[in-house]
């Protein structure tokens, strides 16, 4: 093996003889495996501290602990530092984009995300991280600045709209949310949904999980009304809306970033210039949506 993440997840002190990881796909800032030892079956995470994306792995060992013990996410039975071991979810599958708008899926995943905002907060052991975009951004847009990345020469309008977007958003009430909910983060086991990848696991307002859900897999505006009505159980009004498509483009901004700032540090084999290059489209679309109004 001269892969140095696969060797360093072989080598792991919890395996009771040699192991064969697997790569399992997704991740698109860790590597991930698929371990079989003893009879059982892990899912190993190893990834080290990213300080260019604030994620410090002390806060996503805290985070994913509490959601294993609010039943949201599998037994962790091992950690050291750049590592973490869990039970492998049988017969799980990381969603498909396409497929979170169909069907009864985006019903469960709100039920899911609300049950997240609730329990987390009964089971974290320390006060936990706060997660508001709008500082990620502006944290994102320094770092671009100053290795003067790509797109630098729009980061100016960016932050502008950034600026208005969080005046938009009003006073909140914050709740425990995930802050990443890409499909392939939510797992389906054929009897209910996971939440895995707690990283960026924080105090934020409740709207932003159901923003990044739709800016991350491309819901159309019209469900806008819908997700607030069904987290809700009550009519969406023209405010809440209104804050809700500031998150909606703020999300979609903090994606764009982090993908422009990977695009510097990572080293792992991934497109992220095409990645960003997508972004940017969806991006100028929320914006066209905000503006607007649109129903």
């Amino acid at each position: 093996m001269t892969d140095a993440a696969l060797q360093r997840c072989a080598g792991l002190s919890c395996w009771t003889g040699p192991v064969d990881p697997e790569p399992l796909p997704g991740g698109l800032s860790n590597r991930n495996f698929l371990v079989h030892d003893n009879g059982h079956a892990y899912a190993v995470r190893i990834g080290d501290d990213a300080p260019e994306h604030a994620v410090y792995r002390f806060n996503e060992l805290t985070v994913a602990q509490a959601a294993e013990a609010a039943g949201l996410s599998p037994p962790i039975v091992h950690h050291e530092p750049g590592a973490l071991v869990m039970d492998f979810i049988t017969g799980g599958r990381p969603l498909d984009k396409a497929e979170i708008g169909h069907g009864d899926m985006l019903p469960r995943i709100v039920e899911l995300v609300r049950d997240c905002h609730l329990e987390m907060p009964r089971h974290l052991e320390v006060p936990g991280p706060m997660f508001w975009v709008f500082q990620v951004n502006r944290r994102y847009a320094r770092i671009l600045a100053g290795a003067r990345g790509r797109m630098a020469d729009r980061l100016r309008a960016w932050l502008e709209l950034n600026d208005e977007w969080e005046d938009a958003i009003g006073a909140i009430r914050p709740v425990f949310a995930h802050n990443d909910l890409l499909a392939a983060n939510i797992v389906d086991d054929g009897r209910r949904l996971w939440l895995i990848d707690w990283e960026y696991g924080g105090w934020n307002t409740p709207l932003f999980d159901l923003a990044n859900l739709a800016s991350n897999n491309a819901l159309p505006a019209a469900r806008d009304a819908w997700l607030l009505e069904a987290y809700f159980e009550a009519p969406a009004d023209a405010a809440g809306l209104h804050a809700f498509r500031a998150l909606r483009g703020a999300s979609l901004l903090r994606e764009l970033l982090w993908s422009l700032v990977t695009e510097i540090y990572s080293t792992l084999p991934l497109d992220y210039a095409g990645y960003s290059d997508e972004l940017v489209g969806r991006l100028d679309a929320a914006i066209d949506d905000y503006r607007s109004g649109a129903p």
